[in-house]
């Protein structure tokens, strides 16, 4: 459990993944470890023509490997052991491939649109370790402040969602310890838009009611009292307003893995908020039957 599994995409932004990767597992004491996955879908003579197919295969395999070699050389990093594969499900292969007892964390790159591709929803599904997503935007503002956000639900008593919550803290603990980086805690009442707009409930009383209902386990997460927002909403608006005005680097969340016919989803709160959410995303994972 000691490795970071860095996921490296032909097609993507290599460089910012592979040298993130390498900087964060530094930080957390991690050995990193590249995957580099190629595959291309072929059309004309090389779909109907095996062998022109091949060729093109070791081509592009050759190339990518030539790039990442390069890369590693100019980081200063060639003892970073990696591998050169050729794969189609890129998810399904890193996900049957990393194992809790062997590595702590997998990163990958988000795709430049700034939006989950299918393969990122597949892999925060089904990842048995904490997965790290990366914003490599240039544009992005959050990129330059030293701020971590975790979401923590203090308001349930299930035992899923508590043994979820101490992991995210945990996580969260661990990754501002590495980075140096300010922690803060966040959590949202969930409150109706309706009963908001008619003044039926008052949120105001809610919160505070709230702090001091939950002050015993603020107390022992260890947090200043200006690092703990506690707030009243929908819990994807709320959380994604709050990580902009602290201009949260990271985001660290936790995600319910289901089985069976609930095993596309990871919860309606988890998967709203990974859509708005602009920062770097540390999803950690909880498997369980417990709706």
């Amino acid at each position: 459990m000691d490795k970071l599994f860095i996921i490296s995409q032909r097609h993507q932004q290599q460089t910012d993944a592979i040298s993130a990767g390498i900087l964060l597992a530094k930080q957390l004491d991690l050995f990193a470890e590249i995957m580099a996955y190629n595959y291309e879908s072929f059309s004309g003579d090389a779909y109907y023509n095996p062998r022109i197919a091949g060729a093109a295969r070791v081509q592009i395999s050759a190339d990518n490997k030539a790039r990442v070699q390069h890369l590693l050389s100019e980081l200063d990093a060639d003892d970073v052991p990696f591998s050169n594969i050729w794969c189609k499900n890129l998810s399904e292969h890193a996900c049957q491939h990393v194992h809790p007892d062997e590595y702590a964390m997998m990163l990958k790159s988000i795709h430049e649109s700034a939006h989950f591709l299918p393969m990122d929803w597949q892999l925060i599904r089904h990842t048995k370790v904490p997965l790290m997503l990366l914003m490599l935007l240039s544009n992005n503002p959050l990129n330059q402040t030293k701020s971590i956000l975790m979401a923590v639900d203090l308001g349930s008593n299930k035992p899923s969602k508590q043994a979820l919550n101490r992991a995210v803290i945990a996580q969260a603990h661990k990754l501002a310890a590495s980075t140096g980086h300010d922690l803060h805690l966040g959590f949202v009442i969930r409150l109706p838009k309706i009963l908001r707009d008619m003044d039926l409930v008052n949120s105001r009383t809610l919160i505070k009611d709230a702090y001091q209902q939950h002050r015993q386990v603020i107390e022992e997460i260890g947090l200043d009292k200006d690092h703990v927002h506690i707030l009243a909403g929908d819990a994807d608006m709320c959380l994604f307003e709050l990580s902009c005005r602290l201009q949260a680097q990271y985001l660290v969340i936790g995600a319910r893995q289901r089985q069976g016919l609930l095993g596309a989803v990871i919860g309606n709160t988890a998967e709203s908020i990974l859509a708005r959410i602009r920062s770097n995303v540390l999803v950690v994972p909880h498997h369980g039957e417990e709706p």
